[in-house]
């Protein structure tokens, strides 16, 4: 089993970037499709973006795309998510998520694999 490990979070101002890192061990992230997703208080946890294990086809969520980027490095085990001209409606928790021989999905109980989330604050 693989366990998922996120980090990059903090406080930017509006109009900033952040580069969130979810790093994995156990096992080699190449046969895992993976997603981020996020969650603010008194909200549903909603889609960011994912990535499929065997075509690298990549889907975003509406609110995101253009401003973020979902990538990642099987060789380094590590995806990572790029976040440009943040808003404050950006802030979140943001989890990293991932199913193995499974295309990338938007669901969140698609995943049963969950990294322990990550705080983005978007200041006004």
């Amino acid at each position: 089993q693989v366990q998922l490990v996120e980090s990059g979070g903090g406080l930017v101002q509006a109009g900033g970037s952040l580069r969130l890192s979810c790093a994995a061990s156990g096992r080699t992230l190449s046969t895992y499709s993976m997603a981020w997703f996020r969650q603010a208080p008194g909200k549903e946890r909603e889609f960011v973006a994912a990535v499929s294990w065997n075509d690298g086809n990549t889907n975003y969520g509406d609110s995101v795309k253009g401003r973020f980027t979902f990538s990642r490095d099987n060789a380094k085990n590590t995806a990572a998510l790029q976040m440009n001209s943040l808003r404050p409606e950006d802030s979140a928790v943001y989890y990293c998520a991932a199913r193995q021989y499974a295309t990338g999905s938007a669901r969140p109980e698609n995943y049963r694999i969950w990294g322990q989330g990550t705080q983005v604050t978007v200041s006004s």
